[in-house]
């Protein structure tokens, strides 16, 4: 099996672009946030990113670009309608998935503790409710591996809207560059 890193293309001039994503929105993405190209006018939005809530990312993009979807983990499973509405009545015909480095929702099991405190500490809940909680709602947004989960959910996406380009993408958080991920 490849090791993790290498999976992921690196995007230094518009040539390291995929040729399925060359001349699209997925590639215009990249040359945005990896290449400064400059930033272009746009009144409607040309592309989903489905990417995770996590505040240590940020996309070099121009304004009315993109519909933006930010979940724990990238998951789109239970966003899946908000995805439909992108494609129905915003048009969009490509989606960026972006998984990142470092990412809180891999290893939940291993922030139960954090997150039940918390949840007492912070949000004045009783340790029995935030302990059920967490055992509801953990194996739900687990995503396991950052980017096997993004090449499965890219697969799910495609069975789900087979006329929508799906490109799965990783965010390096240590360097702030996107990158496209190897499918096998």
């Amino acid at each position: 099996m490849k090791k993790q890193k290498d999976k992921l293309i690196e995007i230094s001039k518009p040539g390291d672009i995929l040729k399925p994503y060359r001349n699209t929105p997925i590639g215009l993405l990249l040359e945005y946030h990896n290449l400064n190209r400059s930033l272009d006018d746009y009144s409607t939005a040309q592309l989903l990113v489905g990417m995770c809530m996590d505040n240590r990312k940020h996309l070099h993009i121009p304004d009315n670009f993109a519909f933006i979807i930010r979940t724990g983990g990238a998951n789109l499973r239970y966003s899946e309608f908000k995805v439909s509405y992108a494609i129905s009545v915003g048009g969009v015909r490509h989606i960026a998935l972006i998984a990142h480095s470092n990412c809180g929702m891999v290893n939940l099991i291993s922030r139960k503790n954090i997150f039940i405190n918390g949840l007492v500490e912070e949000a004045g809940w009783d340790k029995d409710t935030a302990e059920d909680h967490f055992a509801h709602f953990a194996p739900m947004f687990e995503i396991g591996n950052e980017i096997d989960f993004i090449l499965s959910e890219a697969k799910r996406l495609r069975l789900r809207y087979p006329r929508i380009s799906v490109a799965p993408m990783y965010y390096k958080v240590e360097d702030n560059r996107l990158y496209l991920i190897k499918e096998e």
